[in-house]
């Protein structure tokens, strides 16, 4: 018995080291590819080792910027994105939790209605409503901008449902607790459901930033000025389609380069991740 679930410890440790390696191999060989010749990788002559151009390779890319249809820094695209992805999920979380908080503890005419409402905007993604979005941001000048940017994506329904839903589990014995300490509604949202809530939103944050940092479409809409696009577009607009040669190795350092920030943010907040999905906190 101890000997078939060695062997079953065994099997599973194999399969997820393949897993590993399936999903590594292409990004290592982007690394790779960011230190070599343009001219090896046109070719095709490209080696599994690492070569030379690294600082070459990666200086130009985060400050001197490609021979593409955009010439802008990638330090440039990224600080973009991380002002996007960092406003859409902190303002994502800061409107839905508000929200969910007050269709689960105020008691108003056509609540429900409301939620329902704010419910069934999950079924129009941006793609949906792109053109009327699009015309009302430019009809209040928010093309080329940071606002323009984050504010059309800021509003979750998503998260508004997972904060609602949390807050129903919270027991009663604690608002009606908080109102014999005299404690006010900002109060009992301030020093009750906040600390309850640490960890859904470090979870939510998690999934909010990678899902504005990954957004391509609204960016490339919205803006029309090289200084204030994003890293997903900076990538699309350095492949060249005409005769000119793409410069690959600037290419694969900038597609490291954007893994980098959320890669960083699941590290960082994976304990409160995983915490934020299994547990309530309560």
């Amino acid at each position: 018995m101890v000997e078939n679930e060695g062997l079953q410890r065994y099997v599973a440790h194999a399969i997820l080291w393949i897993g590993i390696a399936i999903v590594a191999f292409p990004v290592y060989l982007a690394f790779v590819a960011s230190t070599q010749d343009n001219a090896a990788i046109a070719n095709g002559h490209m080696s599994l080792l690492p070569g030379g151009h690294f600082i070459e390779t990666y200086y130009k890319t985060l400050f001197v910027g490609s021979s593409g249809t955009t010439r802008e820094p990638v330090g440039t695209m990224l600080l973009n994105s991380l002002i996007m992805a960092l406003s859409i999920a902190l303002g994502k979380i800061a409107i839905s939790i508000l929200s969910a908080y007050a269709i689960v503890f105020f008691r108003f005419p056509f609540r429900m209605t409301v939620f329902w409402i704010i419910f069934i905007t999950l079924m129009l993604p941006v793609e949906v409503r792109i053109y009327p979005t699009y015309k009302i941001a430019a009809d209040l000048n928010l093309l080329d901008s940071y606002s323009g940017l984050a504010l059309p994506l800021i509003a979750s329904a998503t998260a508004t449902l997972l904060f609602r839903q949390f807050f129903m589990t919270v027991p009663d014995e604690l608002l009606e607790a908080s109102r014999i300490d005299g404690a006010g509604p900002f109060r009992f949202f301030k020093d009750t459901l906040l600390p309850l809530s640490r960890t859904n939103m470090a979870a939510l944050f998690v999934i909010l930033f990678i899902y504005g940092w990954n957004q391509y479409l609204w960016p490339l809409l919205i803006t029309t000025r090289d200084d204030m696009q994003t890293i997903q577009v900076g990538i699309r607009k350095m492949i060249v389609t005409s005769d000119a040669l793409t410069e690959w190795p600037v290419v694969m350092a900038t597609s490291i380069l954007a893994m980098l920030p959320p890669v960083l943010v699941v590290i960082v907040m994976q304990k409160l991740f995983v915490r934020g999905l299994v547990e309530t906190e309560k």
